[in-house]
């Protein structure tokens, strides 16, 4: 039984992070202009915060899910505001061969890991989605009311973490493995539309509200 919500998690994790939306841009991004470690840290953030939702649903925190639900049109503007952020910063990125060395310190300095994994916890938590996207898939397949003890939901929330986090690694690797077909001029136009692309998203965030 507990395999069988071990293996339902690790599928819900997946199919749910697999969608390429702003997280995932910003992992591509990063893994080619920063190292593979780099982007694999910004993608294990987001499986850090879809574990800790696929909790709120699993473990069936319904005063916890209602805040947050509540609270959406505050994540939201924080989370556009931090992805408008985000899409100009990256625009106006420097290409790596004119910033080498600083991309070279960011990928083995441990604040620099700490803060793509840290960026990425703090945006994901931010779209109140995310919960209801849990809670709906939940419901759909009976986990909600089939869970029976902390045990179970542990190892459901463990195989969302696990789902996710392959995603994230398959991502990373992919675009590491790409990563010698892009020269700088192409890097720096990665750069614009990754850029473009994050600050489109975060002005749909904030017009949504």
């Amino acid at each position: 039984m507990d395999a069988m919500f071990f293996l339902r998690g690790l599928i819900i994790g997946f199919s749910i992070a697999a969608p390429v939306g702003p997280i995932g841009i910003l992992a591509i991004r990063r893994t080619l202009a920063e190292g593979w470690l780099v982007g694999l840290l910004t993608g294990l953030g987001a499986a850090t915060a879809d574990a800790i939702y696929g909790a709120i649903a699993g473990f069936g925190l319904t005063l916890v899910s209602t805040l947050l639900i509540e609270q959406a049109t505050g994540l939201r503007l924080i989370g556009g505001i931090f992805l408008c952020l985000l899409g100009v910063k990256t625009f106006a990125a420097k290409p790596p061969e004119q910033a080498a060395a600083i991309k070279q310190a960011a990928a083995t300095n441990h604040r620099g890991l700490l803060g793509a994994y840290l960026s990425t916890v703090g945006l994901t938590l931010t779209n109140p989605l995310t919960i209801l996207s849990f809670a709906a898939v939940f419901s759909g397949l009976g986990l909600a009311t089939s869970v029976e003890n902390y045990g179970s939901a542990g190892i459901l929330v463990a195989g969302v973490f696990l789902g996710s986090a392959l995603w994230w690694l398959l991502l990373s690797s992919g675009a590491n493995w790409l990563k010698s077909r892009f020269n700088p001029r192409r890097l720096s136009w990665l750069n614009r539309i990754s850029g473009l692309i994050l600050l489109v998203f975060g002005i749909i965030a904030l017009s949504s509200l």
